[in-house]
């Protein structure tokens, strides 16, 4: 399973700090953790250089990058009032009189893509797209073992995902400082391209901070480290590494007319990997900082629209009011060149810059105000509005449950004549999606009849409960009371 863009940027898709007493074995490159991890750069191994042979490299990494098997249950409410269509091939000798049966079950269907292991305690990054929709995950290793995975967490606007599972003697990769990775460096793809496991492919980075707009999320990050190493759909999720064996960037998509390779394939790169996993891990959730601005990348028409003189950087055409720009006294018009110390020149380059930080943390921004540069120290705020940091409880129940939860706000319940509630935000493989036909945006209320109004209520009544649960809410966009039902074992 791959990302796909064509060369017009049209997207499609095939199926698009660590945590307290966690892993000290993850390498991490976020601010306060960098010097706490137990594989920093300086220690990590270095493979002796010769003339280009990738044998020692693919050695290296091929037990740390694994298979993804998703299923995806078909929805019987797409299919209640569809006669099922004969396959064309079937139709030649019985003709357009004969229709399957409507009550015939519904197969399954199946997604493929890869991921990595980067830690002894069996977490996996891969991409969102290749778990998005899914029932179940199951992940084969190098060596034919297989395991079903749980959903620690995922990140729609970076498009990625992290998952567990329960192994021994795993054989994990680090993570290098994305930033240092040059253009024309050598480089390996490593994963699962056509369910061909186990695939390894050799390229360059020929371009960095890419942004070929694939991500249909609002907030979504794009900053792509473009390679030409052989990517096809199946390799989304799998590994980019440099010839040291480590982790540049997590591969994603693909620049192509026909669905395969055909020269141009992207990676997420590994900071802003790291910056997600320790989130998912520490948080349960993504902390993303935002700025509130809107920009684009500045270039000579530009300039000569706005009547400037052209300089290299990002031209912020908006400021959102409050917003932790506007409070900082950044403008509309000011062309933004630094971001603590580094040179930005594209809008690509600032949001992945901007992505490494959380709600209130604090940023030095130069930009360049009618020919003259000016300093602010901004401190980020979260899509609210506020610097707060949100940690998700009661994190194993939630990923039994495979779904990220939010207490619903005061604005929202008051408009929908509610005490208040739970709106489920996102789905993952777990009970809910594998039992119910729920979906994102569904707000809790009850639980067997229990008013529920914070995610906290809603999992200290499903933790005592064993049997049938049925749960009432409703859904902004749709009248009415909803009612799902499922299960819970002892």
């Amino acid at each position: 399973m791959i990302a796909l863009v064509s060369v017009s940027l049209t997207s499609c898709k095939d199926i698009n700090s660590l945590a307290e007493n966690t892993d000290n074995d993850l390498p991490q490159l976020y601010a306060e953790e960098r010097n706490s991890v137990n594989a920093s750069q300086n220690d990590i191994q270095k493979i002796p250089r010769g003339p280009v042979d990738f044998t020692e490299t693919s050695k290296k990494v091929l037990d740390a990058v694994v298979h993804i098997r998703s299923t995806q249950a078909t929805s019987n409410d797409d299919n209640e009032l569809q006669p099922r269509e004969l396959p064309d091939f079937f139709r030649e000798f019985f003709g357009d009189r004969f229709q399957m049966p409507e009550n015939m079950p519904q197969q399954p269907m199946y997604g493929s893509g890869s991921g990595v292991i980067i830690d002894q305690k069996g977490h996996i990054v891969t991409n969102n797209h290749v778990i998005n929709n899914a029932t179940e995950l199951e992940v084969t290793l190098h060596n034919n073992e297989t395991y079903k995975a749980t959903v620690i967490g995922a990140d729609p606007t970076t498009d990625l995902a992290l998952l567990q599972i329960k192994g021994k003697d795993l054989k994990a990769l680090s993570f290098v400082d994305s930033d240092k990775v040059e253009i024309g460096e050598w480089v390996l793809a490593v994963g699962n391209p056509y369910s061909l496991y186990s695939t390894v492919t050799a390229g360059i980075v020929s371009a960095k901070a890419r942004n070929i707009n694939i991500n249909p999320e609002k907030l979504a990050v794009e900053s792509f480290i473009q390679t030409d190493a052989a990517i096809n759909p199946g390799n989304s999720g799998g590994a980019l590494v440099d010839l040291d064996g480590n982790i540049v960037g997590i591969n994603t998509a693909i620049a192509s007319r026909t669905g395969s390779y055909t020269g141009y394939g992207f990676a997420i790169p590994s900071n802003i990997v790291t910056k997600v996993v320790a989130d998912l891990l520490k948080y349960g959730s993504v902390q993303r900082g935002i700025l509130g601005v809107t920009i684009t990348t500045m270039n000579g028409n530009l300039a000569k629209e706005k009547k400037i003189d052209f300089i290299k950087g990002v031209w912020v055409e908006s400021v959102n009011e409050d917003s932790a720009a506007d409070k900082a006294g950044i403008k509309a018009g000011d062309i933004i060149v630094k971001v603590d110390g580094t040179d930005v020149i594209t809008s690509p380059r600032l949001q992945e810059i901007i992505a490494q930080h959380r709600p209130g943390d604090k940023v030095s921004i130069v930009v360049n105000r009618k020919g003259k540069e000016r300093e602010f120290q901004v401190t980020l705020e979260n899509v609210k509005g506020s610097t707060d940091i949100t940690k998700k409880e009661n994190v194993e129940m939630l990923n039994f449950l495979g779904a990220d939860f939010e207490t619903l706000d005061k604005e929202t319940a008051k408009k929908l004549n509610l005490d208040g509630g739970v709106r489920v935000v996102n789905l993952y493989p777990g009970l809910l999606r594998q039992k119910t036909q729920i979906r994102p945006g569904y707000i809790i209320t009850h639980v067997d009849g229990k008013k529920v109004t914070t995610i906290k209520e809603l999992v200290a009544v499903l933790e005592n409960k064993i049997g049938g649960v049925m749960l009432e809410g409703v859904y902004e966009d749709m009248p009415g009371k909803q009612y799902y039902a499922f299960g819970l074992d002892s």
